[in-house]
């Protein structure tokens, strides 16, 4: 399953970047109902680099989960993409773009994920998790673009 997302947040390419790489600021642009925090098996606070591992620790469908992902791609300021390598995704992927624009930057999501449990897995990506999924990252693009644009007008 594929979803992609856009949104322009009036400020620099590279303050956009940077915060959407600040591992501490992550959990205020999730739904607080999540309570999601870094766990200190990977880094927890500043801007995640390359190669490096972050576990979130959160609660989806009222179950407490663990997401182990790798930055395994990173071209400043454009692009990273980071990879989940442990959780209960059979496999998920976010790619993370940023372009300059005349209105400020375009920033870009797209997150590619699978359900394990094959057919019963597919059928609840495409009724359940697909919108759940884009709620969530078009509520953290919304969020990220109001504490950018609050802190650097």
């Amino acid at each position: 399953m594929r979803i992609s997302e856009e949104i322009v947040i009036r400020a620099p390419i590279g303050i956009c970047f940077d915060a959407a790489r600040n591992i501490g600021l992550h959990p205020q642009t999730v739904w607080p109902s999540t309570r999601e925090r870094a766990l200190p098996s990977g880094r927890t606070e500043g801007l995640i680099e390359k190669g490096e591992t972050v576990v979130f620790e959160a609660i989806h469908f009222g179950v407490r989960q663990q997401l182990v992902s790798v930055v395994e791609e990173m071209d400043k300021p454009h692009v990273f993409v980071d990879r989940m390598h442990k959780g209960a995704f059979r496999h998920m992927m976010h790619r993370h773009e940023f372009e300059e624009t005349a209105e400020g930057t375009l920033v870009r999501d797209i997150l590619e994920f699978g359900s394990p449990l094959g057919p019963i897995g597919q059928v609840f990506d495409a009724l359940v998790l697909k919108r759940y999924m884009r709620s969530f990252i078009l509520y953290r693009q919304r969020k990220m673009k109001n504490l950018i644009e609050n802190v650097h007008p």
